[in-house]
């Protein structure tokens, strides 16, 4: 079947942060002198031009409907720079009508009166990583600020214009309590963002945690706090529309939405992914660029940047679109897997059957939808489209 190119995105890593959480598996490095901030905004624009170059009229011309600076700490990076890339940006590929435009943010990295130069260089959405307002929880993940400094950087932004803001925050944290987890919540929800980002913490192999577990709630204490934290955000007005992430009414991120509805995005920066549908080949295109600041620098925007390159194989596209759409709360049209991925229906049609069967998937025929029960063994879900 002919694939039908989707909604386009852009994803900028910066790698850098002030230091490294024990929690923390991204690609980020911890702050050791003077990062060459201004060089590598120099480099992701080259790495932009080299990607357009490559990928040709899968990308060149194409509107960018959202772009989201991640890290790593993007907010270590001063507001002229982020106008000098978002500059550069727009010079290379046209921006949607009112693209949203993303900067994540720690409470401990931003300079008070930064956040009214994001605004004025185009930066239209700030995510915080607060993760906690128990200071002793903050203490225990390795966070640089305190939760009166997480609360007073929020009201700076709004303060300085930011009516788009999401709040990062984690739950099942070291010895916390269901009332400890649920009083996190009424502090997010107290301080009104137009979005909430709330997950469990998990030990992530490669990390601090992970060579030195500390002691977590057991499987039951969590899910009773995703569960209580759900009830009390849909009570203040969050709808839940994936799994980790609750919205008011008309403000869910349309970049992770892209994400999860296997939409294209191109992915610039040391360590960044990106996924573009090539009609012309018929194929899903995957890239990555190599991960550590010196080698992404050192390659300048040519091939050294590339970690890693190719199409994704017909076989595992249908666990690849399952990973990403079976997250939404509301499902997505089950016509977009044919058109996002090129295969006919049929291949996936006795996988989706015995979903059915199990009471994993809504019995809809026009709706690829995980029940209340598909939700809670959701990676189940997604490991019977392996094969």
């Amino acid at each position: 079947m002919p694939l039908i190119a989707p909604p386009l995105s852009l994803y900028v890593h910066m790698p850098w942060c002030v230091k490294k959480c024990p929690y923390c598996d991204f690609n980020s490095h911890g702050v050791k002198g003077e990062p060459p901030y201004a060089e590598y905004v120099d480099v992701l624009l080259a790495d932009l031009d080299a990607d357009l170059r490559d990928f040709g009229s899968a990308a060149l011309g194409r509107p960018v409907h959202s772009i989201f600076f991640g890290g790593g700490t993007p907010s270590l990076f001063a507001p002229e720079l982020i106008d000098r890339f978002l500059d550069g940006v727009r010079e290379r590929l046209p921006l949607a009508d009112a693209a949203e435009i993303t900067l994540e943010t720690n409470p401990g990295t931003v300079e008070h009166g930064r956040f009214d130069g994001y605004l004025e260089a185009g930066v239209n959405r700030l995510s915080f990583g607060i993760q906690s307002f128990d200071d002793d929880k903050l203490r225990r993940l390795g966070r640089i600020h305190s939760a009166d400094e997480a609360e007073a950087a929020v009201k700076s932004a709004q303060d300085a214009g930011y009516a788009n803001i999401n709040l990062d925050l984690m739950y099942a944290l070291p010895q916390q309590t269901l009332e400890g987890a649920q009083a996190d919540v009424t502090r997010a929800i107290a301080l009104q963002p137009t979005h909430i980002s709330h997950y469990q913490l998990t030990l992530e192999p490669n990390t601090a945690f992970a060579a030195n577990p500390p002691p977590l709630p057991d499987d039951d204490h969590a899910w009773a706090m995703q569960e209580a934290c759900e009830a009390q955000l849909a009570a203040a007005g969050y709808g839940q529309y994936e799994i980790s992430a609750y919205a008011q009414a008309d403000r869910r991120c349309v970049h992770n939405l892209n994400y999860w509805r296997f939409g294209d995005y191109l992915g610039i920066g040391a360590g960044a992914h990106g996924k573009l549908t090539r009609t012309e080949s018929g194929t899903v295109h995957r890239r990555w660029k190599t991960r550590h600041p010196k080698a992404y620098l050192a390659a300048a925007g040519n091939a050294g940047r590339i970690g890693g390159d190719g199409p994704v194989a017909v076989d595992e596209l249908p666990f690849e679109y399952m990973l990403n759409a079976l997250r939404l709360i509301d499902g997505v049209p089950l016509a977009d897997f044919s058109e996002r991925t090129g295969i006919p229906m049929e291949r996936i049609a006795s996988a989706l059957a015995s979903a059915r069967e199990r009471g994993w998937l809504v019995e809809d025929a026009e709706r690829l939808q995980t029940t209340a029960l598909g939700q809670r063994f959701l990676n189940d879900v997604i490991s019977s489209f392996l094969d």
